[in-house]
């Protein structure tokens, strides 16, 4: 598809599929990857009492909430539908989805994500790059077309 420098770039998130990534209780739709690589922008939907363990922004991350509600852990701190979050480069948290129906969050981010161990060591790193292969590999094998615009 050739889009033209000013034209608006729909992407009909309903016509995609929830993507699995990885381990249970974790899906995204993909809406835009950033051409320059630095980041991605995404529907995430997590089923109750899923866990995301504690992690660092490389770049900032930009959350609102559309439905379902999370628990940050380090402050305890409940986040409903229709909340934004803002999370600075290097920002460090962990936190789980609670009540009984599905969080989805709708998700910027820049730069990519570490994941933590007690110690505060690196145990895993998530790129931008990483996270289109992801995508576009799932697609492939799976007969999809890939709607998400790389701009």
């Amino acid at each position: 598809m050739t889009h033209s420098t000013y034209a608006s770039h729909p992407v009909d998130s309903e016509r995609m599929p929830w993507i699995p990534m990885g381990r249970p209780g974790l899906a995204f739709k993909p809406l835009r990857f950033f051409r320059d690589g630095s980041g991605w922008m995404y529907l995430f939907r997590l089923e109750p009492g899923t866990l995301i363990p504690r992690h660092r922004h490389l770049g900032e991350s930009h959350a609102f909430n559309i439905s379902g509600r999370r628990q940050l852990l380090d402050t305890g701190e409940v986040i409903g539908p229709g909340t934004y979050v803002y999370e600075p480069p290097g920002n460090v948290d962990s936190w789980q989805v609670v009540g009984d129906e599905p969080l989805v969050l709708h998700i910027t981010v820049k730069g990519g994500i570490e994941y933590l161990g007690d110690d505060g060591q690196v145990l895993r790193s998530v790129s931008p790059a990483e996270r289109l292969e992801t995508y576009r590999r799932w697609c492939q094998e799976h007969g999809v077309e890939a709607l998400a615009t790389i701009e």
